[in-house]
C-alpha cells in the first residue's frame, strides 16, 4: 500500500456500476481506503465491502443530518463497531449548515444532533476506536466546530479521532490538535486557496488525505465522479503546500493513517 484515502464512500450507489473495477484498479496502484458509514444501513454496506477486500476498511456511524428518519440504536451499532475491519466510529458530529424544514437551524435541532453525537462519543470509548468527525458550521461562523470541541474537551485524553473534510480556521485547528485529533483534507485543496493557510498550519504528523468520494473531486477532474483513485493528486498538492517532497508526504500520510486507524497488515503485504 502506497496511499490511503481515509474518508470515502465506496459503498455509495454512485459506484454501483463499476465498484469492483475501481477497487481492482486501486489495488494495482497501491491505494487503500476507509469507506465511511452514515447511518445503520450504509454502515452495514461499508462493513460488507471491507470484508471482501484487503485494501478497504470501514467506519460505522450516524451522520448528523443525512437520515432523520432513523433513531440511533447504540446496541445495533456496537455490534457492527466490534467488527475487526471497522477502524472508527462515524462519521458523526454536528452540522449547522443545512436548515430544518422550517428554513432555520433551531435549538431543538442542535440538541437532537448533540444527543446523537454524545452517544457516538460514548460508543467510541466503549469499543476503543477513534472518531471520524463531521463538522459543518453555519455560514460565516465556526459554531458547529465550537460546540463539537466543547463536547470533546469533556473527554480529553480519553477519545481520539480525525476531523474529516476540515474547513476550520487555524484557531479551531489548534484546539483539535490540543485534543490530540488529526485533520483530513479533501480535493478542494487543489482549488480553494483559503484552505492552504490551515494546511500550512497543521503539523504533518496530524494530517491525512481524503477524497470524500464520490463528492469533492479535485482538479483537473472537477465535474466528474470522485474516487480514491484521485487521492495521489491530493497527496501531491498537500506536499506542495507543505513544501515537502511528494514521496515524503506519501510515506508520512500512510504512517499517520496506520497510527490513527490501524490500517495495516494484509494490505501492506500486497
Amino acid at each position: 500500500m502506497k496511499y490511503i484515502d481515509v474518508h470515502a464512500h465506496l459503498h455509495d450507489k454512485a459506484f454501483n456500476e463499476d465498484r469492483e473495477i475501481v477497487i481492482s484498479e486501486m489495488k494495482k496502484k497501491g491505494i487503500g481506503a476507509i469507506t465511511v458509514g452514515t447511518d445503520y444501513i450504509q454502515s452495514q454496506k461499508a462493513v460488507e465491502l471491507a470484508e471482501k477486500h484487503s485494501n478497504i476498511w470501514a467506519t460505522v456511524g450516524f451522520h448528523p443530518v443525512d437520515n432523520k428518519e432513523e433513531t440511533f440504536d447504540v446496541l445495533r451499532y456496537m455490534e457492527l463497531a466490534n467488527h475487526p475491519k471497522v477502524v472508527a466510529i462515524g462519521e458523526c458530529g454536528l452540522d449547522y449548515y443545512w436548515p430544518t424544514e422550517e428554513g432555520k437551524m433551531t435549538e431543538e435541532e442542535k440538541e437532537r444532533q448533540k444527543k446523537i453525537f454524545k452517544a457516538q462519543i460514548d460508543l467510541s470509548i466503549r469499543v476503543s476506536k477513534p472518531l471520524m468527525l463531521h463538522g459543518r458550521p453555519s455560514k460565516g461562523s465556526m459554531d458547529a466546530y465550537e460546540d463539537m470541541l466543547s463536547m470533546l474537551y469533556e473527554h480529553k485524553g480519553i477519545v481520539s479521532g480525525n476531523a474529516h473534510f476540515f474547513v476550520g480556521d487555524t484557531s479551531i485547528a489548534k484546539r483539535f490538535l490540543d485534543l490530540g485529533f488529526t485533520m483530513s483534507f479533501p480535493g478542494v485543496v487543489t482549488f480553494a486557496k483559503e484552505i492552504g493557510e490551515t494546511v500550512c498550519f497543521v503539523p504533518l504528523a496530524s494530517m491525512h488525505a481524503e477524497t470524500d468520494s464520490p463528492y469533492a473531486t479535485p482538479l483537473p477532474h472537477r465535474g466528474k465522479r470522485n474516487s480514491p483513485l484521485y487521492v495521489p493528486i491530493i497527496v501531491e498538492k498537500l506536499a506542495e503546500l507543505k513544501k515537502e517532497s511528494t514521496e515524503a508526504m506519501q510515506k508520512k500520510l500512510l504512517e499517520n493513517a496506520r497510527e490513527m486507524f490501524a490500517v495495516d497488515k494484509i494490505a501492506s503485504k500486497e
